[in-house]
């Protein structure tokens, strides 16, 4: 069944019809209402599945990779095909309740993270307010797990004034030098490895890890975005699931520079008072990168891992979008200008 919506906003009557329609899918998508009578953050209800009974937050905000429009399509495939209920959170514009990734201290609805059982984020240089952070921080006492998507390698660039510029990527002292990116997910930014925007990413699965969960069903894989710099060892029992191949240009099957390969996805630890938590984290991931099966799946096997059900990952998990899905292209300023978050539920699905 196959049903078109412009993007705009949904009439009373539209909505109900919408809402009728998800349900019968498999799941329900609501949202929230802020400032302005804005809905400024999706939720989706998973009915069935292996991840019933687990809640996955999505945290979006970045200026260059198109987060706004991965994380929701990843949440679509994670409710719809395998039942976990996803929260999906984005930057808002205070004024317009919009999705803006230049809005830099706006995340409404971190407040989600207390009954979730795993944090998904993929931002950039965020500077949240105190009353937003004490969630992000609260949730990392709490030993759940991470994962982490390619700029969240400095997801945060908090105030000094702050309770919580520990995190920050700029924090040079003290046991948490590098911030988020550096302690909890193992990298914080180093430099592009590949030259960006000229030479695109293989993504080489570690042959000693094949028989690793993450990796099931999951072989080569290949994005638009760069390879970045990683140094090694992975600090924190860092296991490297895939080594990211620089290629001499912008297409899957252009030959390999002769640059050494660098570290693309890992996991590892992230201890805590409460104990050791479970990170998985990729430096590619751009909304881009998302249309290679193979690295999608990863992600979503990365979901079942983290939330500890890898014994149901099956030997190809379902990672068909829901709906349509046409990512635009990285770069600054290239987000698509004046959509709520509500739009993004109403957009082309294929249910």
């Amino acid at each position: 069944m196959r049903h078109k919506h412009k993007i705009g906003t949904l009439s009373a009557i539209q909505s109900c019809v919408r809402k009728h329609l998800l349900m019968l899918a498999g799941f329900v998508i609501t949202t929230q209402a802020g400032a302005a009578s804005s809905q400024l953050w999706l939720t989706l209800e998973g009915k069935s599945g292996p991840g019933a009974g687990k809640h996955i937050v999505f945290v979006s905000g970045d200026e260059e990779y198109r987060s706004e429009e991965s994380l929701p399509m990843l949440a679509k495939i994670l409710a719809a095909r395998h039942g976990f209920k996803c929260s999906v959170l984005f930057a808002i514009n205070k004024r317009t309740g919009e999705i803006d990734p230049t809005t830099l201290d706006n995340i409404p609805g971190l407040h989600a993270l207390e009954t979730a059982d795993l944090m998904v984020i993929c931002t950039r240089f965020r500077e949240l307010p105190d009353e937003q952070m004490q969630f992000v921080d609260a949730y990392l006492e709490s030993a759940k797990p991470v994962i982490g998507i390619r700029p969240a390698v400095v997801a945060f660039r908090n105030k000094k004034e702050g309770h919580f510029f520990k995190y920050s990527s700029n924090n040079q002292s003290g046991e948490y030098t590098g911030g988020f990116g550096q302690q909890v997910l193992g990298s914080t930014w180093i430099s592009h490895h590949g030259a960006h925007g000229k030479e695109s990413t293989r993504g080489l699965l570690v042959e000693a890890q094949r028989a690793n969960a993450i990796l099931r069903g999951v072989d080569t894989m290949w994005g638009p975005t760069d390879v970045y710099t990683v140094r090694t060892p992975i600090p924190h029992n860092g296991q490297i699931l895939v080594m990211g191949q620089v290629l001499q240009g912008m297409k899957p099957d252009d030959p390999p520079s002769d640059k050494p390969q660098m570290p693309l996805a890992w996991t590892k630890d992230y201890p805590t008072k409460r104990g050791n938590t479970r990170v998985f984290m990729s430096t590619m991931g751009d909304a881009q990168d998302f249309a290679d099966e193979n690295f999608r799946r990863m992600v979503v096997n990365a979901c079942f891992w983290a939330v500890g059900r890898e014994s149901e990952i099956p030997a190809k998990n379902d990672v068909e979008f829901v709906g349509t899905y046409v990512p635009s292209p990285f770069g600054f300023n290239k987000y698509r200008k004046g959509v709520l978050p509500a739009d993004l539920a109403a957009m082309d699905d294929e249910l």
